[in-house]
């Protein structure tokens, strides 16, 4: 009898041995499945909300962006999208797991004695409770050390940038000593995070200490009145520790809640943003032909300074038109409402007898081709510099002809790698003026309707000038040209000349009729001339 004991206790010990491998595995086998789905599946919605929100970035106008800082784009699209995953994977997987978890060991613990499961669930809440307030408290120290690291890389990014100014005034000690101080609050910061987060996991011991101390106490009493087996009490301290983690998570997971719903709003500010640019039309328009300004006037939406103020004037496909002006004139800005960087705020601009609103925006862009002031040159080879503007689909040798009508066909091939040289970020390794004429390829490689020259000219010396200037003559046949320049050399060729002041136009005419008026244009040819 004692042998069929011993083997009957063997046996339903290896059963109880084989269905607790075999629960474990299974709780394994869903875990698994379960992040496999609610993982993934965050992963993915952070990935279409990135493309999404990149996409309307990409059709928001410049006066979003003049409002905007590049490190608050950068970061709704970083940090924002990842605490909205963090609620869309980890909090519902969490949450999911906490209620399952919950009940399953609640129902197990009710069926032993409803009184000690009480004393096991007293400290259980406080932990959550306390888990909430130390992570809401490690959420604001993070945004804290996150902007101040934000402080300190757009400092150094700045630094880099501009080191070229920062040794030809010697001022590399002061950049050193701000960047030092800059880093030492920073160190601060992290230091008080770290003081806070050290307070996480003896929280979370206290009061697991607290519940297993309520469990020994309370149960040791209970077996002493023989309501429970002594049994019980460890197998409620092991379900203790399994109710630790769904409890902790409950205030973790409310902070993610909480910080999901405050980056989603941030997002949707910029979602629900709409370009005052739009394309009304679908179809391709015609392009090539005569541009009027019929009592043109804008004001600045960011500034609230008029630039124009009621500019009238008419430009005939194939024409040459020449734009002067002093600082602040108005010069810029027609360049910029004739590409529909801004629409005119009174007056109306006519391209080919049809409202410029009109257009196809897209292809308008397309066959207008602009040399901004502002040089901007991407960290990739000269050749895809160049031939950027059709998605790097031109000839080698259609962009040597473009370098060659640029004048810089001759400093790229004095370049060690040609062609395959790397401009670096923002062409920092081509000068002022090999930069501009880079630009200049750029845009004439399209092969525009229309070429527009901002004050692209500024760099380069009068007998590159002129050159630059004969070729587009012979590349601008039957197109129209306007060139912005403050230079009477650049403009005195030009069919037209417009001569800008206070957002008017104080003189008209052509390079000879302006000098016999002998007003300002005159003044400044004079000037200019000696």
């Amino acid at each position: 009898m004692i042998e069929d004991k011993n083997y009957s206790d063997s046996g339903a010990f290896l059963s109880y041995g084989l269905i607790i491998i075999g629960l474990a595995l299974t709780s394994g086998l869903f875990m698994f499945l379960m992040r496999q789905t609610i993982i993934v599946m965050s992963r993915h919605i952070e990935y279409d909300q990135k493309n999404e929100i990149y996409a309307h970035y990409q059709k928001l106008d410049i006066t979003f962006y003049k409002q905007h800082s590049t490190g608050d784009l950068m970061n709704r699209i970083t940090e924002d999208v990842g605490k909205v995953r963090m609620y869309t994977g980890p909090a519902v997987m969490y949450m999911a797991n906490t209620f399952v978890t919950i009940v399953t060991v609640l129902i197990f613990m009710l069926n032993v004695n409803w009184q000690l499961t009480l004393v096991v669930f007293i400290p259980l809440p406080f932990l959550s409770i306390l888990i909430y307030k130390v992570s809401d408290l490690i959420n604001k120290r993070s945004n804290k050390v996150q902007q101040e690291l934000s402080n300190l890389t757009s400092h150094a990014q700045e630094s880099f940038a501009s080191i070229r100014v920062i040794k030809a005034y010697a001022r590399e000690k002061f950049f050193s000593e701000t960047l030092d101080a800059k880093g030492d609050i920073y160190k601060k910061e992290n230091l008080k995070l770290a003081t806070i987060e050290s307070y996480f996991q003896p929280l979370m011991a206290l009061m697991i200490g607290m519940s297993v101390l309520f469990t020994v106490w309370y149960g040791g009493h209970l077996v002493t009145a023989k309501k429970i087996e002594a049994g019980n009490i460890p197998e409620f301290i092991m379900n203790v520790y399994r109710l630790t983690w769904p409890f902790a998570s409950l205030g973790w997971v409310t902070s993610l809640i909480q910080r999901a719903s405050a980056s989603q709003e941030r997002i949707n500010e910029f979602l629900d943003t709409k370009p005052d640019i739009n394309n009304t039309e679908m179809a391709p328009t015609e392009t090539s032909g005569t541009i009027e300004f019929k009592n043109v006037s804008f004001t600045y939406p960011e500034t609230g300074i008029t630039a124009l103020d009621e500019v009238s004037f008419t430009l005939k496909k194939g024409e040459m038109l020449g734009i002067t002006g002093p600082v602040g004139s108005g010069k810029s800005t027609i360049a910029q409402l004739i590409s529909r960087i801004y629409d005119a705020t009174a007056g109306e601009i006519i391209l080919n007898g049809k409202n410029i609103k009109d257009h196809n925006l897209h292809h308008l862009r397309k066959n207008i081709g602009v040399v901004p002031q502002e040089v901007f040159l991407f960290s990739d080879t000269i050749s895809n510099n160049i031939s950027f503007s059709a998605n790097n689909s031109f000839t080698h040798k259609d962009i040597e002809d473009a370098a060659r009508n640029a004048a810089v066909y001759d400093n790229i091939i004095g370049f060690p790698e040609k062609f395959d040289t790397m401009v670096g970020e923002r062409g920092i390794t081509l000068s002022g003026g090999q930069k501009q004429r880079v630009s200049i390829a750029r845009a004439i490689i399209k092969n525009p309707d229309m070429l527009v020259f901002d004050d692209c000219l500024s760099a380069v010396d009068t007998e590159t000038e002129s050159f630059i200037l004969n070729n587009l003559k012979q590349i601008m046949k039957n197109k129209t040209c306007i060139i912005i320049s403050p230079r009477v050399s650049s403009i005195k060729g030009a069919d037209k000349i417009l001569i800008l002041d206070g957002g008017k136009i104080i003189e008209s005419g052509s390079h000879d009729e302006l000098l016999k008026l002998k007003g300002k244009y005159f003044n400044l040819y004079e000037l200019q001339k000696n």
